[in-house]
């Protein structure tokens, strides 16, 4: 391995998926702002829209995620096509 290309700055970070709240805490050097009490820490925190907790191929169900309201998007606009 070479010396000097990996950060130097990992931290313990709280990952957290937003569609099902589920959270945990792991290594990083993602940069955050925001932060969260996890276990009586504090804990800087990156906000995810999925994770293993909730992705389908991991949980064996169909879920439809859609935070940013694409599907209402699509359908306002082609609703008109419907028969």
């Amino acid at each position: 391995m070479k010396n000097g290309i990996h950060p130097e700055n990992y931290r313990l970070v709280v990952f957290k998926d937003m569609s099902n709240d589920e959270m945990f805490l792991c290594k990083s050097t993602a940069d955050t702002k925001d932060t969260i009490e996890f276990e009586g820490q504090e804990y800087p925190l990156i906000k995810m829209e999925i994770s293993s907790t909730s992705h389908p191929f991991y949980t064996g169900k169909t879920k439809l995620v859609d935070t940013a309201g694409r599907v209402d998007k699509f359908m306002n606009k082609y609703k008109k096509f419907a028969k």
